[in-house]
This record gives C-alpha cells, sequence and structure tokens, in this order.
C-alpha cells in the first residue's frame, strides 16, 4: 500500500508525532509501516538478534540503544528481520554493512554507521515504552516512515 508521512501529518496532524530529522535510511525498503514492539539494548543486540528470528507479522521494531559507539544491525539481522517477515527496524544508534543492508528488501533508519560490532554486555529491556528523537514510542502503536521522515500515531492510519 502507498503512503507519503507528509500527506499522512496533513491529514492527521493532531494525533501523530514527527521524529527529530536525525535519522537516515540504511534498508532497501524506503518506505514502510507497521505496528511497533520496542527494544532497549546496552550493547548488546543478542535479544534484538532473537526478536528477528521470530515471526514479525509485518511489524517494526523500535531499538534504543541509547546512540552507543557500535553497531547494533548489520546484513546478517537484516536477513533473519526480512526471512522473517519484519517491516524495517529503527534504530537509536549505529548500524553497519550498509552495502548490503540496502539490498534487503527491509526498512532501516539509524543515526548513522559504525564498523564495530556490539559488545555482549547485559539484557535487554524489551515491550516497553521508549523515548528518543522528541517521540514517544509504545508497544503497538503505529510507526510510518518513507523519504520525507518518520512519524507514530496510537492508530493504524492506513
Amino acid at each position: 500500500m502507498k503512503f507519503h508521512t507528509a500527506d499522512l501529518c496533513d491529514a492527521h496532524h493532531e494525533i501523530v508525532d514527527v521524529l527529530e530529522p536525525r535519522l537516515q535510511s540504511y534498508g532497501g525498503a524506503v518506505a514502510i509501516f507497521g505496528e511497533i514492539t520496542t527494544i532497549q539494548l546496552d550493547e548488546d543486540n543478542s535479544d534484538l538478534i532473537t526478536l528477528l528470528k521470530s515471526e514479525g507479522d509485518g511489524r517494526i521494531v523500535v531499538v534504543d540503544a541509547q546512540a552507543a559507539h557500535c553497531a547494533i544491525v548489520g546484513d546478517t539481522l537484516m536477513g533473519y528481520a526480512l526471512k522473517n517477515n519484519w517491516a524495517g527496524i529503527i534504530v537509536n544508534g549505529y548500524v553497519r554493512d550498509t552495502q548490503n543492508t540496502q539490498n534487503i528488501t527491509v526498512g532501516l533508519w539509524a543515526l548513522g554507521t559504525y564498523p564495530m560490532k556490539s559488545r555482549k554486555k547485559a539484557p535487554s529491556k524489551q515491550h516497553i515504552n521508549l523515548h528518543f528523537l522528541g517521540v514517544d514510542f509504545k508497544e503497538g502503536d503505529f510507526l510510518y516512515a518513507d523519504k520525507d521522515g518518520i512519524i507514530v500515531s496510537q492508530r493504524k492510519l492506513i
């Protein structure tokens, strides 16, 4: 289904939140939408790997890596996301292998790239409310992303 975040903002300005424009697209899907699943990491992406190996049902995983200097997602995790029907991954952090991730038809937005992989430090917190780049992310809310930006709504818009 085609959509444009600008049009959704025009039609639903009173119920959408817009992320600060700091994330860049690194995935092969240039527009994604779906229900949000949340996870907060402390440089340890082990639980994210497990999550992406489970059925995504078109959902989007929002990852708060707290802008740690390590790559949370690369081409291997994007492969899991594609295989298991995840629409996309939004990362408050960094990614790598972007020469490959851009060819995988899953959405991937992140602060930037960083070549060092994540370190195994501590377990994650899943299915919790997150806040970064001016937006609250709640499990079950809906996210829409395209070249114009990323928006979040408590209800499905399309």
